[in-house]
């Protein structure tokens, strides 16, 4: 858990993108379980919807996510151009484990039906919701040493994903975080001028 103001900007500021991973483990699966747990739990959410969903798949599981993936993209890419996103999918592959995450479509509904005026703001609401509940999972791993990524092959899997892990029709799949013990570090980053991104008025 976050202990300190400082340990929250740096983690901030560590969170990046590391796709080298490995089947390692640096915590316990309950430790994740209870991570993931607290995350939804405490996750703004518009309305407090409680609209996010999330799926933890480890061992046999996380392997057959990719190899889902993988089938589903090589009916997609050519064959003479598969081997970079071969060798993507086994680095994902390669991790611990996957958290998916989802958004519960009958609670976005049941929203709109309730406040008709914002009906077509609801879906936006429910993807800054999941998109905070994920950053909070991405960051608190981080803390916990993992390497971790977040990547999008929804809409492409959802039918198997939905049929292999007896996941509700009303769970909109929004995105696929793998993770496991870092074996190399993040890529460099080149950030824009704070100046163009932030403006103050006093």
């Amino acid at each position: 858990m976050i202990q300190t103001k400082q340990d929250f900007y740096s983690a901030v500021e560590n969170r990046r993108s590391i796709y080298g991973i490995s089947k390692e483990t640096v915590v316990s699966d309950e430790r994740l379980e209870e991570i993931v747990g607290n995350a939804i739990k405490h996750a703004p959410s518009a309305y407090n919807s409680q609209s996010g969903r999330a799926v933890i798949l480890l061992g046999e599981n996380h392997d057959k996510l990719w190899n889902i993936t993988e089938a589903a993209l090589r009916e997609k890419v050519d064959a003479d151009k598969f081997k970079p996103t071969a060798e993507r999918m086994a680095g994902f592959r390669n991790g611990y484990g996957t958290i998916l995450f989802f958004e519960d479509q009958t609670v976005v509904k049941s929203l709109q039906e309730k406040f008709p005026t914002y009906a077509d703001k609801m879906p936006e609401y429910s993807m800054q919701s999941s998109g905070m509940l994920q950053y909070i999972v991405w960051t608190a791993l981080e803390l916990e040493g993992f390497g971790v990524s977040l990547q999008h092959y929804n809409p492409i899997i959802d039918e198997a994903v939905q049929k292999i892990w007896d996941i509700p029709e009303s769970w909109k799949l929004i995105s696929q975080m793998p993770f496991g013990k870092p074996t190399a570090g993040p890529r460099e980053k080149q950030y824009n001028s704070i100046e163009e991104r932030m403006k103050v008025f006093k």
